[in-house]
């Protein structure tokens, strides 16, 4: 894999057990490798050898059978190799939150506040006057009543509009979210793998939110020559290929995606590293062009980010490169949705992502 360096580090304060070397060594390099373990397994010999990690009471044969006693390496369909188990897709998961959002501050909670008020979310202790149109299950009855009696004294109840108190609530905003990442064959071009730190990005997001937001929605769209959706658990196997970059079908999923979602708030995320090269024709044809911005591809796309801004979905664009060529491409499409861009590093697309989504919750739009 291209631009893929491992380094030592210090061991000396290391108490963990061989297993466990292995085992956080083994994780990370099965993201490179796309979920093949034959190659991991190369891998990792080649980085035994140079750093002494096994013992000759321990080895890379033992370590390999207790990954398949823990259910970590299953065998595959065909009973002929071995894949991941979900156990190791969920640690990788969670190695990749660690990673990419492990030194910032978590909501615990599981929700964002707002500053409007709602109808939905857990009461709390602070109350007001009824308003008409409140939602009834939320008066509170005990203080209505008291209310009545020093209005009215003892006596028979007599329950007024004017006596019913009503628990506030908090507003919870629910965010529905497509992650686009671009798997065009210029993800792994020119020495730089840039396609491990975006399926990193995405397991991390897809494992925050489910922890954090359980409300929140994340589907993830890749896009090459067409678009296809994944699942968060596909993610590890993710890997480029001989595609161009068909922006335009990434963004058409992404919007079908949202529409079958019932939050009011939506978004996308996009994640590439070029600017669109490519359109699929009515006739099944593709049409592309690499050389240069074609004005039939770039109008397309720009008007599909006009599309989603009438639709109230903010586009945030990604873009690992910075090329001038891009930078008249990212703004265009930017300003035509009203949304962000970053022009991100590869160690820090992270943080761009993680702040960005905080900011949306935050909005509540």
């Amino acid at each position: 894999m291209p631009g893929v360096k491992f380094t030592a580090k210090d061991l000396s304060n290391d108490h963990r057990t061989v297993f466990e070397k292995l085992l956080e060594i083994f994780l990370e390099i099965m993201v490179h490798t796309s979920g093949d373990v034959v190659e991991a397994f190369d891998w990792l010999e080649q980085i035994d050898a140079e750093h002494k990690i096994t013992t000759k009471d321990y080895t890379l044969e033992d370590f390999k059978r207790d990954l398949e006693k823990l259910m970590l390496l299953v065998p595959d369909k065909d009973q002929k190799g071995l894949v991941l188990g979900a156990k190791a897709e969920q640690l990788i998961r969670q190695k990749s939150l660690e990673q990419v959002f492990g030194n910032l501050k978590r909501d615990v909670r599981g929700n964002h506040q707002t500053k409007f008020r709602a109808e939905t979310g857990e009461s709390k202790e602070e109350k007001r006057n009824y308003e008409f149109g409140d939602d009834l299950n939320r008066i509170d009855f005990q203080a209505s009543l008291r209310n009545s009696q020093i209005r009215t004294g003892i006596g028979p109840i007599d329950l007024t509009e004017e006596d019913l108190e009503v628990f506030e609530a908090d507003h919870h905003s629910r965010l529905s979210t497509v992650l686009m990442i671009d798997i065009s064959h210029s993800m792994i071009l020119y020495g730089e793998d840039r396609i491990t730190p975006a399926k990193k990005v995405a397991m991390a997001l897809g494992e925050w939110i489910t922890r954090y937001f359980p409300k929140d929605t994340l589907d993830v769209v890749v896009f090459g020559n067409d678009a296809w959706q994944v699942a968060i658990s596909e993610l590890p196997y993710l890997s480029v290929g001989p595609y161009h970059t068909n922006t335009v079908a990434g963004l058409e999923l992404a919007m079908d995606l949202l529409r079958k979602r019932k939050s009011a708030n939506k978004q996308i995320f996009m994640i590439t590293d070029g600017k669109p090269t490519c359109l699929k024709m009515p006739d099944g044809k593709y049409y592309m062009n690499s050389s240069n911005a074609d004005p039939k591809i770039i109008r397309k796309t720009i008007d599909l980010a006009i599309q989603c801004k009438k639709l109230g979905i903010k586009i945030t664009t990604f873009m690992l490169a910075q090329e001038y060529w891009l930078q008249e491409f990212v703004e265009e499409f930017t300003k035509a949705n009203q949304g962000s861009a970053f022009y991100s590093g590869l160690q820090g697309l992270g943080d761009f992502v993680f702040e960005d989504y905080q900011k949306s919750k935050k909005k509540g739009r």
